[in-house]
């Protein structure tokens, strides 16, 4: 009789201990990876990613956990760096889903990391943002993929339109890089816009290159030759400045338009004068920001050095939604796939988010209905807001 009772007094105990404890196999950290380019062609993108979402973590440490359901959890950031590479991206999210067992992932920012590794997160029940990817294909037909920019089939007319009321310029000029989903794709979605408005034809030069290439002489002086009032590229930022100062070299002095990849903090330690004057479309334009967007601005400046680009404050936006959806689900119940399923339906619930690159609601694709900016590069090689474009 003793030893029974002892041990209902140790079972009675161990129940009380569990209980006091929450739910059972609620984890004490929420933990959320990042997959981005820290290294490869584009490090400073990786780089915007990185730094916004660790100011992110400082806020949710400085409240002393973030805080869902009336219980307050520690966060733990897994960074990993996709090396710039659709393969590399792609195997970043199946670690980042099987072995370190995250909520929620954040990233890939290139199109050509974030198809393939959507898919991988698609195909896994894990619920992925890309902060920067503007391809279609990133999202379609993935319930479990969603995004903070636009798209470019918005993205490719706005350029269009904007060049034909700003000039009235009717023959345009494209260099793109065809290995790549982000450029090829704007490219087409440019040209089809273009010629909605012009006609078949009124794209005079189509000229692309393979990705690595550093020589455009050849694709510049056919585009020179054609007729063109102008070229847009939507190249990276790293390219952009290539591509612009081999321009002038051969004599071109007409206009170069540019989409969202020229945001790069990078772009004018690379092109200096060249790019000066010239226009691209963007996310948001930190030159004359108010409210939260110049806090945000501020306190990066302060703790980086540097005036954060687009994929920064794309990626800022991006964990408070990221993080306002894990509130919405009201609990963590240690059950990862529930955890992860419910994270995934209060991202496609959220409605009109006021995040510091413009309001946003998610479409059933998982993509925000929200505006482009189009930004003047100054003088003084600021990027300044010249017009916002909406749709209709």
């Amino acid at each position: 009789m003793k030893k029974l009772a002892v041990g209902l007094i140790l079972t009675l105990l161990i129940l009380v201990a569990v209980s006091a404890c929450g739910p059972a196999g609620a984890p004490a950290t929420i933990k959320i990876g990042i997959n981005a380019p820290l290294t490869g062609d584009i490090p400073k993108v990786g780089e915007g990613t990185k730094y916004a979402a660790e100011m992110w973590l400082e806020d949710i440490n400085a409240a002393g956990g973030l805080e869902v359901g009336g219980k307050k959890y520690q966060v733990e950031l897994i960074i990993e760096d996709n090396e710039s590479k659709a393969e590399s991206a792609a195997a970043v999210n199946q670690k980042l889903i099987t072995q370190d067992e995250v909520l929620v992932i954040v990233g890939p920012q290139s199109s050509k990391q974030a198809v393939p590794a959507g898919g991988v997160a698609n195909d896994n029940q894990t619920p992925m943002v890309s902060p920067w990817s503007t391809n279609p294909n990133t999202t379609l037909d993935r319930p479990w993929v969603f995004r903070t920019p636009f798209l470019d089939p918005f993205q490719g007319p706005v350029v269009a339109n904007f060049v034909t009321e700003e000039f009235g310029f009717t023959k345009a000029a494209v260099l793109y890089d065809v290995a790549s989903d982000y450029p090829k794709g704007l490219a087409e979605f440019f040209k089809k816009g273009w010629e909605d408005i012009h006609g078949p034809g009124s794209v005079v030069a189509f000229e692309s290159f393979t990705t690595g290439d550093a020589d455009f002489s050849a694709q510049l002086t056919k585009i020179k030759e054609s007729g063109a009032e102008f070229i847009f590229t939507p190249q990276y930022y790293n390219e952009v400045a290539l591509i612009v100062q081999q321009a002038h070299e051969l004599g071109w002095d007409k206009p170069i338009v540019g989409s969202d990849s020229w945001g790069s903090a990078e772009l004018m330690n690379l092109c200096g004068d060249d790019c000066k004057g010239l226009f691209f479309s963007t996310h948001y334009a930190a030159a004359g920001a108010t409210g939260a967007t110049k806090e945000f601005i501020d306190r990066y400046k302060e703790k980086y050095g540097y005036v954060p680009d687009d994929v920064g404050a794309l990626t800022w936006d991006t964990m408070l939604i990221v993080q306002k959806a894990i509130q919405d689900c009201g609990e963590i119940t240690g059950d990862l796939a529930k955890d992860r399923k419910c994270v995934r339906d209060a991202l496609a619930n959220i409605k009109n988010f006021n995040g510091i690159t413009g309001k946003m609601t998610f479409t059933e694709q998982g993509d925000p209905i929200k505006c482009a900016v189009i930004v003047r590069i100054s003088d003084a090689g600021e990027f300044e807001f010249y017009k916002q474009v909406c749709p209709e």
